[in-house]
C-alpha cells in the first residue's frame, strides 16, 4: 500500500489539539485496510518524525435520518500515534 494511501487526513478536534500539546500525540483518520506498521512507517516517512507508539481504533457506523429516509455513516478508522520527544508536526504551519 502506498504511503499517501494509508493517511487520508489528519483529525482536527479540540481533543485531538488538546493531546498532541500534553501528550505529543497526534490522530489521523486512516485507511481501514492500513496496520500498524504502515501507519508508523507512512508518518515517519511523510512527516519525518520518530513514532513511539501507534493505536488504533473502527469508529462504528452510526445510523443517520434524513426526513423519513434512513441512511448509515460508513465505518472508518482512527490511528493515534505518539510522537518522541521534542519532535512534532504542525499542520497550519504558515496560519
Amino acid at each position: 500500500m502506498n504511503v499517501h494511501d494509508v493517511i487520508q487526513r489528519p483529525l482536527i478536534t479540540e481533543k485531538s489539539n488538546m493531546a498532541r500539546e500534553e501528550v505529543n500525540v497526534v490522530t489521523f483518520a486512516v485507511d481501514p485496510r492500513a496496520n500498524k506498521h504502515e501507519i508508523r512507517s507512512a508518518v515517519e516517512t511523510l512527516f519525518d518524525v520518530q513514532v513511539l507508539d501507534v493505536r488504533t481504533l473502527v469508529q462504528p457506523r452510526k445510523k443517520r435520518r434524513v426526513g423519513r429516509f434512513l441512511g448509515t455513516k460508513p465505518q472508518w478508522k482512527k490511528a493515534i500515534v505518539r510522537l518522541a520527544e521534542g519532535q512534532s508536526i504542525e499542520f497550519f504551519e504558515g496560519v
